[in-house]
């Protein structure tokens, strides 16, 4: 059976590299024929597809080349190169603004297409664009000056080949180690593998090599902005701005800095600045959106958002920021928008996952459940298909902390670290009433809400040591090593660079849920630091994370499955927590609050030691930026609406009930799934 396997794969290798010469002698007859008999044996095949669709095109047989590369397009969506030829047949065919619309799309997901650049700088010259002709040529400029390898690189990067990629560009930067482009390509590389410090540290140096590459300092400014180093973030957007003052694009991440910092008010004065001088630009809409989502001005937020769309239908983000605010209603004109939207076989996938989630909140808001099972399936099939998470991988993860941090260890290790009283910590899962209870908090005057901090997760990154590219490494073995000065070192480190976050209260919130795994290593830098678990009803919680699309970090929900395997391991390490750091960690159920919110609240802040306030019951009353997703709910008074959401879905939930510990649920609610 392999050997047969082996011998298919050697002749789909030869008849590739024959049509492939094929092509380079303009023999695109010949190479087509060879491509049509390997296709009838594997119509999936990707190169097979791309090249018999520009063999048609250059033969003229436009409608051929078009189903050629919509059938490649079913099954890679985000092929920049597929976008490209996509957009060469139109423009063979005469249908110019389509051209450029798949010309765009190209440039967005390869940026590297040279091609695609090149048509864009006449389309936008020949309408008198001058920004974006000015862009354009730039980036032609700027490919024409790269060696070819380095242009192969981008390509295979931007169809998923990464291992390969990383490969050749450590290859060219051994013999060039100063070039800042491969330098870049090697960040990115680091970037999507999840490895921020390596990203940091190469595009640190680029831009150092030079200072002038606007895009090269944007990439960086970015890659600050993810680690949530706001400040140098902002000083590099600022250097961008004050070279560049005319480029509306370093405007609008000013602005979204500014938005990030707290400054909303300013942001959306920036935002309508960028918009007096490109009313078109969809993008600044859904972000000035997001900022009057974050301070409560929901009506404001839907202008916005409709604005984006309006001007780009096929806007998926807009739509899903809709579908996010929880309490908008799409009409029949833009559920029937969508719907056709999603039916384009040119939609990226990024649009397509956004389209699927917006049209599950359409659908159940007309209480057509099976319909908006449909999507949300098909939405989380999208992002688990781009996602690398592993259950198996994941639950070692968890045991490691189990299985090393023990009672022994702790005995071992003893008492050490900052005495700072100064952290709250709440943890446990997404859309487990977190939200609701740093909304309660920060309604106390003694203590200030931030944000969800990464500064946790970034210090146990940087305690696997030599360990990059997805494995254990050596963490959390390498905490047997702090000595009392490191361990009082990280608890000092992690005050300081959170005081940004931080008003005037002695104490401060951080809602990262994924802390949760990190309970020892805060416990052994801030031992005085309280812990507060947020904690759910498995099927409420494991339900709403699957109807949820988060931004990043939380892969785990993408699958019925594998939030329940999430579940199940997360209680498992909170149950070995309690046993070998007792005491340490409140854990406060979403059911209690809203069931006795007065009781659980005065058991909160017994537990942080500070007095009773009125104010923390009349948390939605609170004034103040909210960027969770749950930044809606919390504005209004507890209910139990968010109870039981998952109940008529039943039919479609056996995968989770069948994953879940059955110890964590109540008997009915199983028998009800299984009926």
């Amino acid at each position: 059976m392999n050997k047969n396997f082996d011998i298919k794969e050697t002749t789909l290798a030869v008849d590739i590299n024959e049509a492939t010469q094929a092509v380079k002698e303009n023999r695109f007859q010949d190479a087509l024929k060879v491509l049509e008999i390997s296709l009838t044996e594997h119509p999936d095949h990707i190169d097979s597809l791309y090249l018999a669709g520009v063999c048609s095109r250059y033969l003229k047989k436009y409608d051929e080349s078009k189903k050629y590369i919509e059938s490649l397009l079913s099954y890679a969506p985000d092929m920049g190169r597929a976008y490209q030829e996509l957009a060469h047949i139109n423009r063979d065919m005469g249908n110019e603004e389509k051209a450029i619309s798949n010309y765009r799309q190209a440039c967005e997901l390869n940026p590297a297409l040279l091609s695609s650049w090149v048509s864009l700088f006449e389309y936008f010259q020949k309408n008198n664009n001058k920004p974006a002709s000015d862009h354009a040529i730039e980036q032609i400029n700027k490919l024409k000056s790269l060696p070819n390898i380095l242009l192969y690189i981008d390509q295979i990067m931007n169809e998923g080949r990464l291992g390969v990629a990383e490969l050749k560009c450590r290859e060219f930067l051994k013999k060039n180690p100063t070039h800042t482009y491969a330098m870049s390509q090697l960040s990115e590389i680091a970037n999507r593998l999840g490895h921020f410090d390596d990203a940091e540290i190469l595009l640190e140096k680029a831009v150092q090599f030079k200072p002038d590459d606007g895009e090269l300092r944007m990439k960086y400014a970015l890659i600050l902005r993810k680690k949530q180093k706001f400040a140098k973030t902002m000083e590099q957007v600022n250097i961008l701005c004050e070279k560049y003052p005319d480029n509306l694009a370093y405007q609008a991440q000013k602005a979204s800095e500014i938005m990030q910092n707290g400054d909303h008010e300013d942001a959306i004065g920036l935002f309508d600045k960028i918009l007096e001088k490109n009313p078109h630009n969809f993008s600044t809409y859904t972000s000035k959106g997001h900022a009057e989502k974050t301070l409560g001005r929901s009506e404001d937020a839907i202008k916005s958002y409709q604005s984006a769309y309006k001007i780009r239908p096929d806007h998926g983000e807009a739509f899903f920021s809709l579908a996010n605010l929880k309490t908008y209603s799409f009409s029949d004109p833009e559920l029937t928008n969508m719907k056709e939207q999603i039916q384009r076989v040119d939609l990226s996938l990024r649009d397509k996952a956004y389209f699927h989630f917006a049209l599950a909140q359409g659908y159940e808001a007309n209480k057509q459940y099976d319909d908006a099972f449909f999507h949300l399936k098909n939405g989380n099939q999208i992002k688990r298909d781009q996602s690398k998470y592993s259950i198996e991988r994941m639950d070692d993860e968890l045991q490691a902390q189990i299985d090393v941090c023990n009672e022994e260890f702790f005995e071992n290790i003893g008492q050490g670290g900052n005495t700072t009283k100064d952290p709250i910590f709440i943890l446990g899962l997404p859309r487990a009433g977190s939200t609701l209870i740093e909304q309660i908090l920060a309604s106390h005057s003694m203590i200030d809400g931030t944000l969800e901090l990464p500064n946790i997760l970034s210090l146990a990154q940087s305690l696997r040591g030599g360990d990059i590219y997805g494995k254990l490494g050596n963490y959390p073995k390498s905490m047997q090593n702090l000595t009392l000065d490191q361990r009082d070192d990280m608890g000092k480190k992690f005050i300081e660079d959170t005081q940004m976050h931080r008003d005037k209260a002695p104490m401060f919130t951080d809602k990262m849920p994924n802390n949760f795994r990190h309970i020892g290593l805060i416990h052994l830098i801030m031992p005085n630091a309280k812990i507060i678990d947020a904690r759910r009803y498995p099927l409420d919680c494991c339900f709403s994370m699957f109807k949820q699309l988060f931004a990043q970090g939380q892969e785990f929900t993408y699958g019925l499955e594998e939030a329940a395997s999430y579940y199940n391991s997360y209680v498992k390490l909170m149950d070995h927590w309690d046993q070998v750091i007792p005491n340490k960690v409140l854990r406060v159920n979403n059911e209690d609050v809203i069931n006795d919110l007065e009781g659980q609240v005065k058991r909160i802040l017994n537990y942080i030691e500070v007095p009773f306030e009125e104010g923390c019951i009349s948390f939605h009353e609170t004034d103040r930026s909210v960027r969770t997703a749950s930044s809606e709910q919390v504005r209004q008074p507890i209910n139990k609406k968010g109870m039981g959401r998952w109940k008529p879905y039943a039919k479609h939930l056996k995968p989770l009930v069948d994953s879940l510990d059955s110890s964590l649920l109540h008997p009915e609610d199983i028998a009800l799934i299984n009926s």
